[in-house]
C-alpha cells in the first residue's frame, strides 16, 4: 500500500471521529470531499471505501445522533489496523461500518453512486486543466459533458493563477510588434 495513501487514511479517520463526537456534520461532509478528492487521485480501493464511508456518515448524523457512537469504535479499530498494516481487519472493520450504513440508510447505493461520480467528475476536471477538451475529458471517463461543465466552471484552472496583464497593456504590446 501506497504509504501516503495510508498516512492520509489515518488522518481522515482521527478528523473523522473527532467531527462525529462533536454532532459537525456540515464539517464531515468537507472531510468527505478531501476524501473524495484522494480517491479520485489515487483510485485505490482503500481511498475509495473510506470516501464513501465518510460520505455516507455525514449524511446519517445530520439526521440523527443514535448511531455516532458505533461509528465511533469501528472507525477507530479500522484506524488500529491500517496503523499496523494489518489490511485484511481494516477491510474487516471497514466492512462492518458498511453495513451499519446500510442497515441505517436504505440510500446507501445512492452514497457510493454519488462519491464515484464526484470522483470521475473531479478527475475530468483534472484532464480538462492539462488542455483536453471537455468533450475528451468527459468521454474518457463516461460522465457528461454537462456534469463536468458544471464542475470545470467552479474550479480554478492552473492559468487562474498566473496574472495577466489588462486589455491596454496587451494592446500597446501587440502594437509594438508590428511597428
Amino acid at each position: 500500500m501506497n504509504e501516503t495513501v495510508k498516512r492520509d487514511i489515518i488522518d481522515i479517520i482521527a478528523r473523522a471521529v473527532g467531527l462525529i463526537r462533536t454532532n459537525s456534520a456540515v464539517e464531515l461532509n468537507e472531510l468527505s470531499n478531501h476524501t473524495i478528492h484522494n480517491a479520485s487521485i489515487y483510485q485505490d480501493e482503500f481511498s475509495i471505501s473510506i470516501a464513501v464511508i465518510i460520505y455516507s456518515i455525514s449524511k446519517i448524523i445530520g439526521h440523527s445522533r443514535e448511531h455516532n457512537g458505533r461509528f465511533i469504535r469501528l472507525l477507530e479499530e479500522a484506524a488500529k489496523w491500517m496503523k499496523k498494516g494489518d489490511l485484511r481487519r481494516y477491510k474487516k472493520a471497514t466492512n462492518a461500518l458498511i453495513a451499519k450504513i446500510s442497515s441505517i440508510d436504505s440510500q446507501f447505493g445512492r452514497f457510493v453512486d454519488d462519491v464515484i461520480n464526484h470522483a470521475e467528475i473531479k478527475k475530468g476536471g483534472k484532464i480538462y486543466d492539462h488542455g483536453i477538451s471537455l468533450g475528451q475529458a468527459a468521454n474518457i471517463l463516461g460522465i457528461s459533458q454537462w456534469e463536468l461543465m458544471d464542475y470545470a466552471g467552479k474550479i480554478k484552472s492552473s492559468d487562474d493563477y498566473y496574472e495577466r496583464p489588462d486589455a491596454i497593456e496587451r494592446l500597446k504590446f501587440t502594437r509594438g510588434l508590428f511597428r
